[in-house]
This record gives structure tokens, sequence and C-alpha cells, in this order.
């Protein structure tokens, strides 16, 4: 079974208590740490990587987050999807030649750009165009950005989401979906729904998915809590 496979099989019969939790690297290094810890796949936060490299979020240059992508992949044997926000612009088959050239088995694709929601419909056209470009090489996470821009009615997440997922979408990603709202996502979703977590914090992994979440990411959480772990540590060597 090769890697796309391999992580393909990891959201299927999830028990509801054992959702997939996908660790985000920003670095080789940190992606080491998880693999090292059991993980059996990561997946990479796009503000986390800009974050290692110097750059605002949504400010990375493409061929910035695909060599950072690449350097992860290269890291670690478990499997890898990689954010890469929007596209960058790039037609699908350019998008996932490279995505295939960085050694990932996925990628999270958001229906947002500059701050506002993407026409859902021609966002679905496109998400079918990379679905075919593809094949069964990639899996393809729709990143379904309402709540993040403050439409709060879950119907209207549900609506793109059956878009996306009649596209060709692997998995769906209502990021910022208040917890007290998932179990209706899940009634009304088909198939996997990744759910944005806090590291550390309620509501853990397991009571997501018992509200209905198939896999757990912390977006950029694990590079700002590893940051603000070094600077307790700078501060101390100067003491």
């Amino acid at each position: 079974m090769d890697k796309a496979e391999r992580f393909r099989a990891l959201h299927r019969h999830r028990a509801p208590d054992d959702p997939l939790v996908l660790p985000g690297p920003w670095d080789a290094a940190s992606a080491r740490v998880f693999e090292e810890a059991g993980f059996p796949a990561l997946a990479t936060p796009s503000a986390g990587v800009a974050a290692s490299l110097g750059y605002e979020d949504g400010h990375t240059p493409a061929d910035e987050m695909f060599a950072a992508v690449a350097r992860i992949t290269r890291a670690v044997r478990v499997p890898v999807s990689a954010d890469v926000e929007d596209g960058y612009g790039l037609a699908p088959k350019e998008l996932v030649e490279r995505l295939l050239a960085a050694g990932a088995v996925g990628c999270n694709l958001e229906d947002s750009a500059g701050g506002v929601l993407k026409d859902p419909h021609e966002h679905a056209e496109w998400l079918a165009e990379v679905r075919s470009a593809a094949g069964g090489e990639l899996f393809v996470n729709a990143r379904v950005d309402t709540f993040l821009r403050g439409v709060s009615d879950p119907e209207r997440a549900i609506e793109r989401a059956a878009l996306y997922v009649a596209a060709g979408a692997d998995c769906v990603y209502p990021i910022l979906a208040p917890p007290e709202v998932l179990p209706l996502l899940r009634a009304g979703i088909s198939g996997p729904v990744n759910v944005f977590a806090r590291p550390g914090q309620d509501p853990s992994p397991a009571r997501l998915g018992e509200l209905g979440a198939t896999r757990i990411t912390f977006g950029p959480g694990l590079q700002r809590h590893a940051t603000e772990a070094l600077r307790e540590t700078a501060a101390r060597l100067r003491s």
C-alpha cells in the first residue's frame, strides 16, 4: 500500500472517540518529533510554515512553501498532507504536480481568498479539476471558511460541503466550527469531517470525535506553542 492509500485508509472506520489526530509540523525537525511520538501521519499548517520562514500568514511565496513541504516529507517516513492555502493561483494540473513532486499525499485547500468567501459553485468546479488531475494520488481536504468569515449558520457550511464532496473532495474542513454545531454538521455532511482543535485545551480530541470529528488538526497552534516555550527559555537565559 502506497503512502496516499495508507493516508486515505487512516480516515476510514474511526471509532467516535478515536479521531485521526494530525499534528502540524512546520519544519523537518518538528516533523521528526511528531513521527517519533508515534503519530501515523502529519498535516502541515500554512501559517506555521510561514512563521518558520519569516513570513506573515498568507504571504509565503509558493516556491518557498513547496520547498518547505519537500523538506518535511523527506525527513519522515509517515504520510504528510500539505496546507497550500487557496492554491496560489496555480492551474489544477500544476498544483497537483507540485504537491506530488514535494512528496505530499494530500492537500488542504481553502474556499476563501483575501478574507472573502469564494463562489462555492466555481470553487467546486476547481476542486473537481484538482481531483481529476490527482486521481487517487492525493487526499483532498476542502476547507469550508464560512465560520472563519463570520457566517454562523451551519446550513451554509453544509451546503458548501455537499458541493465539494460531489466535486470529489475526500474530506471537508469547516474551520472554527463551534463544538456545539458539530453534531449537526456530522449529520449533514457525507464523508470525513476535519475539525480544528487548540493544543491542550477543551474540548479534547476524543470529545471532538464524539461530537462528529473524523480527524483533528491544530492549524499553527503547535508551532506557536513551541515558540512560546522557546521565548520562555530565552528569557530564563537572560535572567
